[in-house]
This record gives C-alpha cells, structure tokens and sequence, in this order.
C-alpha cells in the first residue's frame, strides 16, 4: 500500500546528557513532528511512505528533506515557501523530573502558507493512505482548511484515513480542539486515540465523561462501541500509560474493531527518550493493519511493542524493523542479536 502523511516537520532541539535547558550551553538538533515521525517509522518498516509539508527555502528546509530521503520517505509533494522554521525545546526527563517541551512555532512556513490553490486530489490520487493529526488545526486558520480540504479529498478518493487527535494544551483549548476535531470524524476510517472529541449520550453528555486514566475493560469497550456508533470506524486504538518514574513506564492499548474489544499485554520499559511513543503506537497500528492476515490480538499487540520499541531510541521517530518489534512483542530475550 501507498502512504502519504501531512503535517509540520520542526527543528528539536535538546541538551545532552538529561540536562536542563536553563543551564545547558548546547543543543542536539533532531528532527520531528507527529505525522512525520509516523511517515518516517512506516518507512523503516517497509512502507512506501510520503509526506506533504511546506518547509522555509532555505538551507534548513534543504536539511529537513534530507533527513526525510535519509530515511526513503518520498518528499515529491513538499512545498518550499518563504518563512521560518518551526522549532521546539526537549528537556528530556529522568528519574523524578518530566521532560518538558518549549514550542515556538508560531507564524511558521507551515502555519502560515494559503492551502486554497493546493490540489489534494491531484496529490492523494496515487495513494492508499492518508494521516493526519489534531495538532495541525491547532496552528492556523489556514491549517484547519488544509486539513478539511485533505480529509475531503480522501474521503471522495476512497483512502483509507487514520486520525490520532493529539490534543496539545499549549497550543488551544480543550473546549475549543473538542468542537473543531470533531467535525473531521466523520471521514475518518481509523480513530487513534479518543480525546478530545464529542461522543453524545441520548441527555447532551460526553460518553467518556468520568472515564479514569486507567479504564477498566468493561468502560473501554461501552466507550469504542459508542464511537463506533456516531462515526462508524473501521478500527479505533487508544493506550494506557503507566508512569512510575520519568524514566521507567508501563504501556497497554485498547482497539477495538468488526464490533469487539481487545486489550493488548502491558509492556514496563526504561525510557531513553519518551518523545514520538505515541506516534511509533501510530506507524505500528497502521502497518499492522495493512497486513490482511493478522489477527486483532497481534494488531494490537504490535502497536504496543512499536511504542515500547520507540522509547529506547533517541530522537523522534521508531527507526526500527518489523522483526526487531515481533521479538518485542513476543517476549524475546534481550541478549545481544549475534
């Protein structure tokens, strides 16, 4: 299958070593973004993978498509504009401290490009798949046409569309992410994570109001089942995250699909750098959902190790292997691969 993602690919920029950005006198500059992390990773899995994104003319938009070819993800259809580079600040937890992220990615190439003469079904034509996420809309005005004009064009083409909210407190509000990303679900084929949308019940309310960090079965299932009804999705998947330090977690994931609900095992791990894991669920879930003979147990199973895999690689993308996830996911030993 043929994958095209859309999103904004920015400059990161962290200290080494776990420190602090207050006291650091250096950064290490990687690139990332979540479409693109998930574009880059089905790449490394083997899936002929695009991105569309509108980088700065410059030498650091020539760096960007660099690192994408680097890691074979076709860059035919980026657009080079005048405007500045998107960028944001890792400051990598360990032990009790969180990591923290700084954006400055405001007025960006991305965010402020005019997307009204952009062809989006002259460019999905050729594909099979497209994602997108809910941090895009969250940039501009033009971002949100952008996104409604893709999603529309996919729908009509017959794409199949993933779509993880990603809801970022930095740049809305709850409230507002809720009303805008909901009018998108309707073209949606799959669903990867559940908030913040609108999912009704008969007296007004949210179905997922009250719903805890840490769900049972039972309310994950009451819960995709009425998704599934107002939306009517081909698979939805969220996960569970267990934080037991800022460097060691605990990971499972819900999905559901043809009607029933499946819970994958929970994976603990020690963290080298948490930025991406939701993303690397992204690309796993994806990639395992091409493959037309598997099992829904080692769908989601799969995705989980793809997450899991994720956090012991630095930088923001999953570069890893299909049979480097299958020994994770099958519980393999951890001695050195000779």
């Amino acid at each position: 299958m043929k994958f095209i993602a859309i999103g904004e690919l920015m400059l990161r920029l962290s200290p080494p070593n776990y420190e602090k950005i207050v006291t650091t006198h250096n950064f290490i500059v990687n690139y990332g973004g979540a479409e693109a992390n998930v574009a880059v990773s089905l790449a490394n899995l083997g899936v002929d993978s695009t991105f569309f994104t509108v980088l700065p003319n410059t030498d650091l938009g020539k760096s960007c498509i660099n690192y994408l070819k680097a890691n074979d993800v076709h860059t035919k259809h980026i657009i080079k504009s005048d405007g500045r580079m998107g960028l944001y600040y890792l400051e990598e937890g360990v032990s009790v401290r969180p990591s923290q992220v700084i954006y400055d990615r405001g007025s960006s190439a991305f965010a402020e490009y005019d997307y009204k003469d952009v062809d989006f079904e002259n460019i999905l034509k050729d594909y099979d798949w497209l994602h997108l996420s809910g941090i895009t809309p969250a940039l501009s005005y033009n971002c949100r046409c952008l996104i409604d004009k893709a999603i529309k064009a996919a729908k009509k083409l017959g794409l199949t569309v993933s779509f993880d909210p990603n809801f970022r407190s930095t740049l809305w509000s709850f409230e507002t992410a809720r009303d805008v990303l909901s009018r998108y679900l309707p073209y949606v084929d799959v669903l990867i994570g559940i908030e913040p949308i609108h999912v009704y019940n008969a007296d007004g309310t949210d179905v997922k109001d009250g719903l805890t960090m840490d769900p049972s079965f039972e309310d994950m299932d009451r819960v995709f089942k009425a998704i599934d009804e107002q939306y009517h999705m081909k698979a939805i998947a969220r996960t569970v995250r267990y934080v037991h330090s800022g460097s060691n977690n605990s990971l499972k994931a819900f999905y559901y699909a043809d009607g029933k609900t499946y819970e994958s095992k929970t994976l603990n791990f020690e963290i080298v750098d948490r930025v991406g894991g939701g993303d690397a669920f992204s690309s796993g879930l994806i990639y395992a959902l091409m493959q037309n003979d598997w099992k829904h147990e080692d769908i989601v199973n799969f995705a989980v190790a793809s997450s899991v895999m994720k956090h012991a690689i630095r930088g923001d993308t999953n570069i890893t292997s299909v049979d480097q996830i299958k020994r994770l996911m099958n519980n393999a030993s951890f001695d050195v691969q000779r």
